[in-house]
C-alpha cells in the first residue's frame, strides 16, 4: 500500500478545501469496504485520503420528504434495508442489500459509497435503477441533482467532478401499486462478486428492468408495450419484448464466467425475476382489494 495522508475534516467546507487543493490526488472516505481494498491492492494511490463519515451535514438517516425517501451518504446498507418504508416500498432494494458482502460489511458500507465505487457489479445498482433513483451531489459551488441512470461512466467511473460528494440519494414514493423482484448469479454462496445481477420492477402496463455484471456499466431498459406485464400475453410476443429488452446487454468474459454463460443465465434470470414480480404484484393488488 502507497503511503497517504489521512485527513478527517470538521465540516463540508473544510472537504472541499481539501478536495480543491488535492484534486483528484484525493479520495474521499466513507464506509470504505471498497476503498481499503483498492488501496491494499495498489488500483487507487492517492496522496490524501478523505473520512468525511463524520461530517454533520452528509446525514446518515433516512428521511421522508413529500414524494419521495432520502437516504444520507452516511446511511450504512444495514440501516437502510432495514428501515420500515424501505422495506414496504422497495422489497427490491432489500433484497439486494442483503447480499452485499457480508454483515459486517453491511454494517460499515453505505449505499452512497456503493454506487460511488461504480462497480459494474455493484448489487444495489440495479434496484436502484430500476425504482428510478436519483443522486444529489453537492460541491463548493452548490449542488445538483441527476438520475441515477446517469450517474455511471464506466468501471470505476462516475460523473462526479473533482471536489464533489454525493450528498444523498432518493427514491420517488411508489404512485401506484408495483411488483419487485431482485436476483443475481454468483460462482458460489456467501460473499462473492455476481456474475450477473438484475431488478425487475413491474407498474402498471410498463416494465422495468435494470442489468448489473453485463456490461461496463449498469443500466435500466423498460418495456412500456404493455406486454411483459400481460400474463396473458403470447410466450412469442413475451419472448420478443424481452430478447429486445436483453439485446442492450454486452457482457464479457472474466474469472466469474465467459459471455455464453452469462447471456444464458441472464435470460433464465430475467424470466424468474419478472415472474417473481408480477406474483408480487399480483398478491399487493389482491391485498388491496381485500382491505
Amino acid at each position: 500500500m502507497q503511503p497517504f495522508r489521512y485527513i478527517r475534516p470538521r465540516s463540508l467546507a473544510d472537504a472541499f478545501g481539501v478536495l480543491a487543493e488535492h484534486g483528484r490526488e484525493a479520495r474521499a472516505l466513507a464506509g470504505g469496504t471498497d476503498l481499503i481494498v483498492r488501496l491494499r491492492l495498489g488500483h487507487v494511490r492517492p496522496s490524501v485520503v478523505l473520512d468525511v463519515k463524520g461530517l454533520r451535514e452528509l446525514r446518515s438517516d433516512v428521511i421522508e420528504d413529500g414524494p419521495v425517501l432520502r437516504i444520507g451518504a452516511s446511511a450504512v446498507i444495514t440501516d437502510v434495508i432495514a428501515d420500515p418504508r424501505v422495506r414496504r416500498h422497495y422489497p427490491a432494494l432489500v433484497e439486494a442489500g442483503s447480499v452485499v458482502g457480508s454483515v459486517q460489511i453491511r454494517n460499515r458500507a453505505t449505499l452512497a459509497g456503493n454506487i460511488c465505487n461504480a462497480s459494474p457489479a455493484a448489487d444495489t445498482a440495479p434496484a436502484l435503477l430500476a425504482y428510478g433513483a436519483l443522486v444529489n451531489l453537492i460541491g463548493p459551488s452548490g449542488g445538483r441533482q441527476i438520475p441515477l441512470s446517469e450517474f455511471f461512466l464506466g468501471p470505476g467511473q462516475t460523473v462526479l467532478d473533482p471536489g464533489e460528494l454525493v450528498a444523498s440519494i432518493e427514491l420517488p414514493l411508489p404512485s401506484r401499486t408495483t411488483g419487485a423482484a431482485f436476483g443475481r448469479v454468483t460462482r458460489r454462496r456467501g460473499v462473492d462478486l455476481a456474475t450477473i445481477n438484475l431488478c425487475c420492477v413491474v407498474t402498471g402496463s410498463e416494465t422495468r428492468f435494470a442489468f448489473g455484471a453485463v456490461g461496463p456499466r449498469p443500466f435500466v431498459v423498460t418495456d412500456t408495450s404493455g406486454t411483459l406485464a400481460n400474463p396473458g400475453a403470447s410466450p412469442a410476443s413475451r419472448d420478443a419484448a424481452l430478447a429486445d429488452l436483453l439485446s442492450h446487454a454486452s457482457p464479457i468474459a472474466d474469472v466469474r464466467a465467459d459471455r455464453d454463460y452469462r447471456e444464458a443465465m441472464l435470460d433464465v434470470m430475467s424470466r424468474r425475476t419478472l415472474t417473481a414480480a408480477l406474483d408480487r404484484l399480483r398478491d399487493a393488488q389482491n391485498g388491496s382489494t381485500a382491505r
